[in-house]
């Protein structure tokens, strides 16, 4: 990774290498805690979306033996030009995956878990009730620990939403990705609109449980977009913004439109926080499940402080 200014790709040649700055420079993986880690998934034939993604944080993230656990198999039906997962008809749904990620949530002794999933539209619901059944397990053997969880849309699956919601994760976690504009070519296989509905929906089963969505920048979007944006999770009562840098995982995806300097991932963060969020994450590197333990201890003592003021 070499260190370079930012690029403004509207002046770019098609044969001009788009390098990544020093501000997205990050250790290679391979710290004892880390093998130990990547051992354990896969002794309990578990997928991560840090391997499947290829989330630049794995190497601190595994270190610290926090993993973001993905359920419902490797192969999504969805195909965003955004992400590396494979894209295809998915296997079977793995009828033992919910006790082995329990097990590996007691092994790893986490204090917070975060669960997401393939887009699996194949199945009838979605697979809503394969979630709750993991969460359920992970109830029952570690009762300690906070859930959360990062899910797919569940477009046209009626009563999915509602019922994954009902199961009562800690957080519900749902990314809008990118800006209205930018679907049809980032994420076509979404609607936004049916995006925002499921958080705000999830408010309405169970207000208690944070909700949490994220964009990435880089994709060509503008500073107003991303404003509207933030404005139409408040709407929808989100109480936990991120924001990150995307990085193009191929050649095959999407190209980075440009590096989006520190400075100005700061100035998202004093908007958002001006908006109303209880708790924002915005940097270069900020993922879904960056440090979510942590954001998430947070978070509950920013709704305390809110509460309280309320009060006073």
């Amino acid at each position: 990774m070499a260190n370079v200014e930012t690029l403004n790709t509207d002046t770019q040649s098609e044969n001009q290498v788009v390098r990544k700055p020093d501000w997205l420079r990050v250790k290679a993986p391979g710290s004892p805690e880390y093998l130990k880690t990547r051992k354990l998934m896969r002794d309990l034939k578990l997928n991560t979306v840090c391997e499947e993604a290829a989330c630049p944080n794995i190497g601190e993230c595994w270190t610290q033996k926090h993993a973001t656990v993905m359920i419902l198999g490797d192969i999504c039906t969805r195909a965003c030009s955004f992400c590396n997962v494979a894209t295809g008809m998915p296997r079977p749904v793995d009828p033992l995956e919910p006790e082995h990620v329990a097990t590996a949530v007691g092994e790893l002794g986490l204090e917070h878990v975060v669960i997401t999933s393939v887009d699996r539209d194949d199945l009838p619901d979605g697979g809503a009730a394969h979630f709750i059944k993991v969460i359920n397990a992970v109830r029952k053997y570690a009762p300690d620990t906070t859930i959360e969880i990062l899910t797919p849309d569940f477009l046209r699956k009626e009563g999915s939403i509602e019922a994954v919601a009902e199961a009562g994760p800690d957080v519900f976690n749902h990314n809008l990705e990118t800006v209205p504009r930018l679907y049809p070519t980032v994420r076509p296989g979404a609607r936004y609109f049916q995006s925002l509905r499921l958080l705000d929906r999830v408010k309405q089963v169970n207000p208690e449980i944070f909700t949490k969505s994220g964009v990435m920048v880089g994709l060509g979007e503008n500073k107003q977009e991303i404003h509207q944006v933030m404005d139409d999770m408040r709407t929808a009562s989100v109480d936990f913004l991120t924001i990150g840098q995307y990085l193009r995982p191929t050649k095959r995806h999407i190209e980075v439109d440009r590096y989006v300097k520190p400075e100005e991932f700061e100035s998202y963060a004093k908007m958002a926080r001006a908006k109303g969020f209880l708790m924002v994450s915005s940097s270069p590197l900020t993922r879904s499940s960056y440090h979510a333990a942590q954001d998430f201890e947070q978070l509950r003592a920013a709704r305390l402080e809110k509460l309280a003021k309320e009060r006073s």
